[in-house]
């Protein structure tokens, strides 16, 4: 009713005609609408849009102008780590596409909706509903009539709206708009795949920013002059933060608000893992951990738990196997919750299908068992991965070669466990070694950090296997170094004589001839005090191949006590080796007809154990002494013929060897150019791929190859 005094009106009001002594009704009926308004709530970008160009082509074909064919509503599914940039590119693609939705653009942000208990969709239906002008007075009360009036209320126009941080389908489908033209965007850490199945929605996943765009973003922040001036610090920064733009924008922040912090400076923090995540966050407020802890809130338990154990794996990627051994959980569960995280986003998949955390996103799970993990949860989730590697990789040193000299007793260890290199179908061995090269050193470093210095020496000497047929010499000698290391703090005298003679045979490669030679020295007295006969004749072998090298006469002499030993402990593969060697060393005394002998006796001992890899290495020792004995035909085709078994063999540093060989006779008889230059670009691959120091005089040799012949063109 009329106040005449205040003009305010209170309810509902009808104005009528003047009644009855001057007495006026006015009563106002209610419009359940207010006016009809065009919203425009995409979030603007406050910073410039960087790259994203093919992404925003992807939207463009779905969504654009010309959608022949395509279904009158479009639903689109963006997915991507936590801190992409999933909002930005969706805000930058509504201001490029205003044009294409004339009545409006709807932005919901979910993730402040998600403490509503459950009714986080209903409170979205009631955002769209107001910015489509339905007063809030007259809302419906339930999800089914809020659905339906959303659905009448859209039926008519052309709309763009967004979900931002959806985290489930079923947050989705009640806010599909219904008029023609329109269109639905999803934003998710997840990957939402039940839409694309059930709903036809288009799915895109958003990377990581490359290195262009990622400097471009720190050059649209700190300026181009800047980024200039400290270019290479620039470049560090970028690979710290990793393409994420979170982690840039953050960066970014810190340079500008503190004008004494140089971009070197902050390289060097960010350097050190331990505080990258904290240099990554502007005065507490603003950090790559909130952003990341997002998405780790929304894990279920067993998957959260997992998550944070992961953090602690000490390789880059991993398996099912692995991540249960880590998580002490079977395979099948572990397999299952590595899906949840991927579908979380916060795992990818590699090529070779295995699974890999962001660096940001692995120091993130890190950070969360460091805070919820009990103190002593490290070094047991360590002592569980270490012996599954150790198991796997004493399979694969077995399958390569059964009858190898090894001290470690690791028979209870794999009684009751399947070996998967003797399935059907298995893996290959040595590629498995391969592939995991990387996880099992840095298993090596922590394991040894953690003092488990038995199944570190015991993983070590198993993990040499691999290095005996591919040559990375920098890696080899870390991991020998690390299992002498801890078979000395395990006192076991074995272990660490077998170590450090192994250790001999890289620093050898390197030219560290004075610290090999220390080696075999504690070798041998190691040897001495363990009493182990084979073992003894092992170092004495590994001695001669030190003396070869300065003292031939000394070698000869190790290697007939190395044949002695071997006889005296029966270890027949020992004796052929040792004398393999021993024609080796009389070839280089000068005594070639010995050395043939002595060369055919060890080639077929090795053939007749099936070692192909030893017997063809003892070929090649022979295409030598026919070398020098003046047989170029002969010497060439013992060449030859080891060549292509070595390489059958994949024993690729023996094959350059070989090859190397092969180059030096066709040189000194004049052969063809392009045969050398052949033989010598084989063999400089296979030191490069090894990291051998040859590399380099053989790079120096093949410029000096084709110098000679440019200058014969020039003459003819």
């Amino acid at each position: 009713m009329s106040n005449s005094l205040s003009g305010q009106v209170n309810g509902p009001s009808v104005q009528a005609q003047r009644i009855h002594g001057g007495i006026t009704f006015n009563v106002h009926m209610p419009s359940p609408h207010a006016p009809e308004t065009r919203p425009d709530q995409v979030p603007p970008l406050t910073v410039r849009f960087v790259n994203r160009t093919a992404d925003l082509s992807v939207l463009d074909g779905w969504f654009g102008g010309d959608r022949n064919g395509s279904p009158p509503v479009g639903l689109g599914a963006l997915s991507g780590l936590p801190g992409v940039g999933k909002t930005a590119f969706i805000c930058r693609w509504a201001e490029k596409s205003r044009d294409l939705f004339p009545d409006g653009q709807i932005y919901i942000d979910f993730h402040p909706l998600r403490d509503r208990a459950g009714g986080e969709v209903s409170e979205a239906l009631g955002v769209c509903l107001k910015a489509l002008g339905v007063s809030g007075t007259y809302l419906p009360e339930s999800l089914a009539e809020r659905t339906a009036l959303f659905r009448s209320r859209s039926s008519g126009r052309r709309l763009l709206v967004v979900l931002d941080g959806v985290n489930q389908p079923a947050q989705v489908r009640p806010l599909v708009p219904k008029g023609p033209g329109s269109v639905l965007l999803v934003t998710s850490n997840g990957r939402l795949g039940e839409l694309a199945v059930l709903d036809g929605a288009r799915l895109l996943s958003l990377e990581p920013l490359d290195m262009d765009g990622s400097l471009r973003v720190l050059a649209d922040r700190c300026g181009e002059a800047a980024v200039a001036r400290e270019r290479m610090a620039a470049e560090r920064l970028v690979e710290f933060c990793g393409g994420l733009p979170v982690a840039l924008h953050v960066v970014a922040a810190r340079l500008v608000t503190n004008q004494r912090l140089t971009m070197a400076a902050l390289a060097q923090e960010l350097a050190d893992e331990t505080g990258r995540l904290a240099g990554m966050s502007l005065r507490g407020e603003h950090s790559v951990s909130a952003v990341l802890g997002l998405a780790y809130q929304d894990l279920p338990p067993e998957a959260a738990r997992l998550y944070r154990l992961l953090g602690w794996f000490p390789g880059r990627t991993f398996d099912a196997g692995a991540a249960s051994a880590a998580a002490g959980i079977d395979a099948p569960a572990a397999e299952s919750l590595l899906y949840v995280l991927q579908d979380a986003s916060l795992l990818e998949v590699t090529a070779d299908d295995r699974f890999r955390f962001h660096d940001l996103v692995r120091l993130h799970a890190r950070e969360c068992a460091a805070e919820e993990e009990p103190e002593a949860g490290h070094r047991a989730l360590i002592a569980r991965v270490l012996r599954h590697y150790l198991a796997l990789t004493a399979f694969a040193d077995r399958a390569v070669r059964e009858d190898r000299l090894r001290i470690a007793d690791l028979a209870g260890l794999l009684r009751d466990v399947p070996d998967p290199f003797a399935a059907e179908g298995g893996p290959p061995p040595l590629a498995w070694l391969e592939a995991e090269r990387s996880t099992i050193l840095a298993l090596l470093r922590e394991a040894a950090r953690q003092g488990l210095h038995e199944p570190v020496w015991q993983l070590a000497e198993g993990f040499t296997v691999l290095f005996l047929h591919r040559r990375y010499l920098g890696d080899w000698k870390e991991s020998l170094e690390l299992g002498a290391v801890a078979a000395a703090e395990a006192v076991a005298p074995a272990a660490e004589a077998r170590l450090r003679s192994l250790l001999s045979r890289p620093l050898m490669d390197l030219g560290e001839y004075d610290r090999a030679r220390a080696e075999l020295e504690s070798a041998v007295a190691c040897a001495e005090i363990s009493g182990h006969a084979a073992l003894g004749a092992s170092v004495q072998e590994f001695f001669g191949r030190y003396w070869d090298r300065v003292d031939p006469a000394r070698a000869t002499v190790a290697y007939r006590r190395s044949i002695e030993l071997n006889l005296e402990a029966e270890e027949w593969r020992g004796v052929a080796i040792a004398t393999y060697f021993l024609g080796c060393a009389q070839d280089a005394a000068g005594d070639h007809g010995q050395a043939l002998t002595t060369l055919r006796r060890a080639h077929q001992d090795l053939t007749a154990r099936d070692d192909l890899r030893m017997a063809a290495r003892a070929m090649a020792a022979i295409g030598v002494v026919y070398e020098h004995l003046g047989d170029t035909d002969q010497a060439m085709g013992a060449l030859s013929e080891a060549i292509q078994v070595l390489r059958a063999q994949k024993a690729s540093h023996y094959e350059a060897q070989a090859l190397v060989r092969l180059a030096d006779i066709t040189a000194r008889t004049g052969g063809r150019g392009d045969a050398e230059r052949e033989y010598l670009k084989g063999a400089l691959k296979i030191y490069e791929d090894g990291g051998s120091p040859e590399a380099e005089t053989l790079r120096a040799r093949l410029a000096h190859v084709d110098g000679t012949d440019e200058r014969d063109e020039v003459g003819r």
